[in-house]
């Protein structure tokens, strides 16, 4: 999966500015905590709603993990009767809709720092 900029959807945007008062935690580690989590619920279908949020670098949004991140959205997303590999479009727009999935699920389950840090011991 290779791309260098990637815009998130704006309710995305708007849940993550509000767990980040909740939390102190900036938003690209917030997308990765939410990309960790929805990758376990499984496959995704429905893609994001919009792309109407803040643009993150590569870098920024998945540090010196991209590789590893892409590894696991292509596991997650080809092992469930995909027939063809999917295309770098097809990856950076499922990657998108777990982001967008994944900050709903965070924005439920992480209403302080202590409730990140449950998160991540459970992981």
């Amino acid at each position: 999966m290779r791309y260098n900029r990637l815009r998130i959807s704006e309710d995305a945007n708007s849940r993550l500015r509000s767990i980040r008062q909740r939390t102190g935690v900036t938003p690209n580690l917030l997308i990765r905590v939410a990309i960790m989590m929805s990758l376990e619920e499984g496959p995704i279908r429905v893609p994001a709603p919009d792309e109407k949020g803040p643009e993150f670098n590569a870098y920024t949004l998945t540090g010196d993990h991209t590789a590893l991140i892409g590894a696991m959205l292509r596991h997650v997303e080809e092992t469930e009767g995909e027939s063809q590999p999917l295309g770098d479009d097809e990856m950076v727009a499922r990657l998108r809709a777990h982001i967008h999935r994944g900050v709903g699920t965070l924005s439920v389950r992480a209403k302080s720092i202590v409730d990140l840090g449950r998160l991540a011991v459970c992981a």
